[in-house]
């Protein structure tokens, strides 16, 4: 049997239309308070916005709190297109893998940027473009940003903090008269990499450009000079040679946009010595004399940033004149050497970072960083660059020795959930004599994981010099110095490998690596070594770990006035 539902409500006609009359009421009531809501909207917001930034999570928290209360703040704005490099890791030559990885980068940046860049114009906001990462550094509020990260061009908003880097003091600083500054042997740290048993070979450096990005360089100093790839022995040409990302620094000795190399702080100097130095006169504190160095100053006296950081990258891509036209990366470094960090918890951004970083070893450029000082326990390689697969990282030992730095940062790496072991190989890193930039004659001790990189970075140099066959094939240069170092076991931060987390692969021996390399070394004839001192063997290890050198397996052998720069052309 079916019941009818009892009747709730009686409907009529003349209810009808009083229902419906209010909500026509209601309705015109919401448009009117939806157009006073429109007319008071900043004029930042975004055309073909999506949903709320602050809901999509795009900005980074250091972008949110330091444009909180009104504040304006330097920003990257990253774009979701990023350009794929994949490719050339089949190209042989430097050349052929300079020329793509710009090529790509450039074209990419210019064919996603333009909408952006326009948007940004329109509204006064000051930018500055990055091909390397294809981002956009701004300056604006949090509006600014809100409306940016709202854009489904757009992958994320993160910041630029600075960051100050803490660099060791000079333990001595000498600036005798020159008769007085000539040590009576080669410095240890170089003997100790069996450095000149390569240059005994004919190999010292030439035919490599070796980079560094630090607080500049005093390019005067007797020992630089004559390696600047900028002097031909009567006349300087700092294009190509030099860049300076230091555009707004307050009170610097060396100004902002030096149109010559400039070092703000000494560390620079000591490390590029490191590398080439030799003044002729009896100082060697270089690994690769023949080899010629050029700059980028990243850090104001010691201050980074990751714009900075990363517009040297860029650079070192494909050098630029001084005024940042005609970029050529043809003129890239082979090599270079980075003693700076940037850690997240002060707003580093991991990822765009790690992508510049990648763009330079896919354009087959060697990049080696210091580990940091952070020692002795473990998990303490914390920071970009050294933290990164893509990076040479390197930690140090004390000088004559092979026992681990107290100071030298260990693995594993913890900071990206990766576990990587880090460092990669060590090199000497205490008391390290080399020059600095109070005079052209003046040379200082310093001791850090700073002092052990360019001693790698030269490494890197003599290596391919030697065999020609390893130029720019990355994993197989690694190799032949990995599996010919000294491995000496710990397992402080883990197993006692090798690699290890405390010495990773071991000390460094590139007479070695020559030797085994995958290739037949064969002296340039007029290439003749510039040391002077008869080579030694390494001195018996007197550390407690065990020191043992390594068989050496074959490596994978690969084929034989002051205009702002501009590191990205308008689009």
């Amino acid at each position: 049997m079916i019941t009818n539902l009892p009747r709730t409500s009686t409907f009529t006609p003349s209810r009808c239309r009083r229902v419906f009359s209010s909500l026509l009421l209601l309705a015109a009531f919401v448009a009117i308070l939806g157009a006073i809501a429109s007319s008071r909207q900043p004029a930042v917001a975004a055309p073909g916005g999506g949903a709320g930034s602050l809901q999509s999570g795009k900005i980074a928290p250091w972008v949110m709190e330091h444009t909180a209360n009104g504040q304006q703040s330097e920003f990257f704005v990253v774009l979701a297109d990023q350009a794929d490099l994949g490719a050339a890791a089949a190209l042989q030559t430097k050349a052929e893998k300079g020329r793509f990885v710009y090529g790509t980068l450039l074209n990419k940046a210019q064919t996603t940027q333009g909408p952006i860049l326009q948007w940004l114009r329109e509204r006064g906001l000051e930018h500055r473009s990055f091909y390397i990462i294809n981002a956009i550094l701004v300056t604006g509020t949090r509006q600014v940003a809100e409306a940016l990260a709202a854009r489904p061009d757009v992958a994320r908003i993160e910041g630029n903090p600075h960051v100050q880097n803490r660099f060791p003091q000079p333990e001595t600083v000498d600036e005798a008269p020159l008769h007085l500054l000539r040590p009576a042997t080669i410095e240890p740290g170089i003997n100790y990499t069996h450095a000149p048993q390569v240059w005994a070979l004919g190999f010292t450096g030439q035919q490599i450009v070796v980079a560094d990005a630090d607080t500049g360089q005093r390019w005067t100093h007797n020992a630089l000079k004559p390696h600047y790839r900028g002097w031909d022995g009567q006349n300087a040409d700092h294009d190509y040679n030099w860049h300076d990302s230091i555009h707004n620094g307050v009170g610097n000795p060396c100004g902002n946009d030096s149109p010559f190399p400039c070092d703000d702080n000494g560390h620079g100097t000591h490390t590029t010595g490191t590398m080439v130095g030799d003044d002729g006169q009896g100082n060697q504190i270089g690994m690769a004399p023949g080899a010629k160095w050029i700059g980028c100053r990243n850090m104001d006296a010691g201050n980074g940033t990751p714009a900075r950081y990363i517009e040297c990258m860029q650079w070192f891509l494909a050098p630029t004149r001084i005024n940042g036209t005609d970029p050529d990366p043809t003129k890239a470094p082979d090599t270079t050497s980075n003693s700076w960090h940037c850690p997240p918890e002060e707003g580093c951004s991991v990822d765009s970072l790690q992508a510049a970083v990648e763009a330079q070893a896919a354009a087959g450029i060697m990049m080696v960083s210091a580990a940091q000082n952070a020692g002795p326990n473990c998990s303490t390689v914390l920071n970009p660059p050294g933290i990164y697969a893509a990076t040479y990282t390197i930690g140090a030992l004390t000088t004559g020795s092979d026992t681990i730095a107290g100071f030298s940062s260990r693995g594993p790496v913890t900071a990206d959930g990766s576990g990587r072991i880090k460092p990669d190989i060590s090199a000497p890193g205490t008391g390290t004599r080399s020059c600095y930039n109070t005079s052209d004659t003046a040379y200082a001790s310093l001791s850090g994981t700073s002092m052990a990189t360019p001693h790698i970075a030269g490494a890197v140099a003599l290596l391919w010099s030697a065999i020609p066959s390893l130029r720019h094939q990355l994993a197989a240069s690694r190799d032949a110095l990995n599996n010919s170092a000294v491995h000496i076991a710990s397992t402080q931060c883990g197993a006692a490998g090798p690699p290890n987390n405390v010495y990773g692969w071991g000390r460094v021996d590139i007479f070695a690596a020559v030797e085994g390399g995958g290739g037949t070394p064969t002296p340039t004839p007029t290439a003749t070594p510039t040391a002077t001192a008869t080579p030694t063997a390494s001195p018996t290890a007197t550390a407690s770990p065990t020191a043992t050198p390594r068989p050496t397996p074959t490596p994978r052998a690969g084929p034989s006035a002051r205009p702002r720069p501009t590191p990205l052309p308008r689009l």
